[in-house]
């Protein structure tokens, strides 16, 4: 993937200081790269549903946001992304330590970009299971200067 803005990791690590939902849940990006980002959080009680499983709130904010920034990746220094359209199947229950989010950019245009993630649990002992695959539309829009 070719990037419109030299300096996209830096603009990305300063568009998280204002990332507020992000850092209440406690997700960080750990991966950031042209059309491609991933991100962890560590499992907590607050994450849960009733049943003890990661929330579907929580998977689906993790697909956004990964789908989102790698979409965000590409831009130019002048312009930022929206999730258009979102689609999250959920494909096992979510336990472990660990979510862990990968998200890539599988067609950039001009205004929209289509992007998927993977959504893993972690177990304590490494173990991965994709627990959701997500689908995102992001819209390229002016950046908000303000």
């Amino acid at each position: 993937m070719i990037t419109k803005n030299p300096d996209f990791e830096k603009t990305i690590r300063k568009k998280l200081e204002k990332q507020f939902f992000m850092h209440h849940i406690g997700f960080d990006l750990t991966k950031i790269e042209p059309g491609y980002v991933e991100g962890e959080l560590i499992l907590e009680e607050k994450h849960q549903q009733q049943f003890s499983y990661t929330h579907g709130g929580v998977t689906a904010t993790v697909a956004d946001l990964v789908m989102g920034f790698a979409a965000y990746s590409l831009v130019s220094p002048d312009e930022g992304t929206v999730t258009s359209d979102l689609k999250i199947s959920y494909l096992r229950p979510g336990s472990g330590a660990k979510v862990i989010g990968r998200g890539k950019v599988i067609k950039a245009g001009n205004l929209l970009h289509f992007c998927e993630a993977d959504v893993i649990c972690l177990s304590e002992t490494g173990e991965e299971t994709l627990i959701a695959r997500g689908y995102a539309t992001m819209c390229v829009v002016k950046a908000n200067t303000h």
